[in-house]
Order: structure tokens, then C-alpha cells, then sequence
């Protein structure tokens, strides 16, 4: 989210545009890129303090910011939420014209803005953030997704297969516009993982508890059993027990080499929720013989 123009300048809202003129003058003459070649935080910055000033030196656009009708970067406030609060940093300014006032005089300042100076004052749009939500299986699978910019707009994002958590994708030249003839910055798009009901990622497999019947564990079974593709048979082998653990090759996330990690199924042996008389009595007659405690109790 661009910073607070006033802040940026360090002036206060109530401030004249002289002071504001004033204060723009004293940080660019530190500032400016031309003063600090090949420092890419001052450029940053300068870039920063310039959106700043454009939009305070326009009696029109600090009015309409005052009043809450665009955000610091000069985009209109949208009524709906969307993904505003994630945008951050675009630059509201496409060339020097609104510096025109800073050309008179003789100090350095003044020459950087003029002839030779201007020519050189190009520099690169600062890169836009934002914030993408997308379903675990969004993210396992790939896909397509539109965002909805602060001003309205829409981008398209393309969502590769195995996306992960906290991932950033760049678009380039999605940012805010550049300086005089500079490109613009590039957008940069978090991608922010929802969790799944069944699923758990680990790398690039993915793990899943299977409930099986008492009677699919002891005589075992072939069973459906989800993945992120779709459901597919498995063979439960025969005296499976709680916690035996199941590999599905090639079904867990897919690499950019053309591979993929494995589904890693847990079992889980689950008796019926409601008591089953029949079973009951052939538990009861069942030889008490095995002892799963025994080794806790040596």
C-alpha cells in the first residue's frame, strides 16, 4: 500500500504548498538518482517522495484525497473490498510534467530537472503487491484466477500446478507506470493457500488419513480412495491395522520437470458408530490372547 503522501514528505496535512514545495526540494536534492548512482534504496525512495509530491502539488488530487475519494497512489477508492488492502506501491505519475514548478533557479536540483538532467530523470514503475487466495486443490491442480484491482480493473493470473503457500508470481509490466520513459514495474502476486478437509501437503506428496472398516483391515479390500486428480482403487492389504501407511505413486503434487510426488495414505481403522450386536458377540468369543500393551508394560 503506497505510504501517506504527507508522511512521505514530512509535512502536515494543514501545510501550505510552499511548505510542501519546501520539503519536496529538500529530500530530492538527497534523493534524486542522479545524486546517488547505483543506490537502489534512495531510488526506491525517490520514487516514493515524487508519487508524494505529484499528488500533493495538484490542488485537485489533495483535495480528493483529503476527502478519502482516492488512496495515496491516486486511485479511486472502490466501495467493494476486493483486493485493495493488498495493493501496494503503484505509482500514480507517468512523466515529469507536474514538476515544471522545480525548473526555476539556479540550484542543483533545478538543473537535474531541466535539459540533460530530465533527460536522465527514466527511471522503472514501482512494483504493485497483491494477495491471492486460492483452494488447496487450486494450487495442487494449477489453473486460471482474475483479480480485482483498487481501481476497478481486473488481472488475470495464471496459476501454475504445485503452486505453493506464501509463493509470489510476477507479472511483468502489471506494475505502476514508470518515470518520463521508464517501463513499468511489475505486479507481484502472493499466493495465500487455503487448508483442505482431507488433504495435507508435505513437500511435493500429499498425505491422507483413509478410514477402513474393521472387517476391510482384517481380510483386506480394494477401496476408493480421493486424491487431488480424482478417486482411484487401492488394495488394502489384509491384517492392515491403524496407522499402516499406503504409498499412491504419481499422485501427490506435479514439478516442473514433468514429475510428481505421491499421495501417502494412512489407515485408520474405524468401528461403526452405532453398536453391532453380531459383532459384539464374536469379539466376546474371540481369544483374548493378544495384548497390544504389552511392550508399555515391560
Amino acid at each position: 500500500m503506497a505510504a501517506d503522501p504527507y508522511a512521505v514528505l514530512g509535512v502536515k496535512k494543514d501545510a501550505s504548498q510552499a511548505d510542501i514545495q519546501k520539503a519536496y526540494r529538500r529530500l530530492a536534492k538527497k534523493l534524486h538518482p542522479d545524486l546517488n548512482p547505483g543506490d537502489k534504496s534512495a531510488e526506491e525512495r525517490f520514487k516514493e517522495l515524487s508519487a508524494a509530491y505529484d499528488l500533493l502539488s495538484d490542488a485537485n488530487k489533495r483535495a480528493q484525497f483529503d476527502r478519502g475519494e482516492i488512496d495515496a497512489s491516486g486511485a479511486e477508492r472502490p466501495t467493494q473490498h476486493f483486493y485493495r488492502d493488498f495493493g501496494e506501491g503503484a505509482s500514480s505519475y507517468a512523466n515529469d510534467s507536474g514538476f515544471a514548478d522545480l525548473e526555476g533557479g539556479d540550484d542543483i536540483l533545478s538543473r537535474l530537472f531541466r535539459g540533460a538532467g530530465r533527460a536522465h530523470a527514466r527511471m522503472r514503475g514501482a512494483d504493485a503487491r497483491y494477495r491471492l487466495e486460492l483452494d488447496f486443490l487450486d494450487s495442487v491442480n494449477g489453473g486460471e484466477r482474475q483479480i480485482t484491482l483498487p481501481d476497478g480493473a481486473s488481472l488475470d493470473v495464471k496459476i501454475p500446478a504445485g503452486a505453493r503457500d506464501g509463493q509470489i508470481l510476477r507479472l511483468r509490466g502489471k506494475g505502476g507506470p514508470g518515470v518520463g520513459d521508464g517501463p513499468p514495474g511489475d505486479a507481484l502476486i502472493e499466493i495465500a493457500v487455503r487448508s483442505h478437509r482431507l488433504f495435507a501437503r508435505e513437500g511435493d506428496d500429499i498425505r491422507l488419513e483413509l478410514p477402513v472398516s474393521l472387517s476391510e483391515a482384517v481380510l483386506g479390500a480394494k477401496v476408493r480412495v480421493p486424491t487431488p486428480s480424482g478417486a482411484v482403487t487401492m488394495t488394502v492389504p489384509k491384517g492392515s491395522n491403524t496407522g499402516t501407511a499406503l504409498r499412491l505413486r504419481g499422485k501427490g503434487v506435479r514439478r516442473a520437470d514433468g514429475g510428481a510426488g505421491d499421495e501417502l495414505v494412512t489407515l485408520k481403522v474405524v468401528l461403526p458408530e452405532k453398536p453391532d450386536p453380531e459383532l459384539e458377540r464374536f469379539v466376546a468369543q474371540w481369544p483374548a490372547a493378544y495384548n497390544p500393551r504389552e511392550a508399555m508394560e515391560a
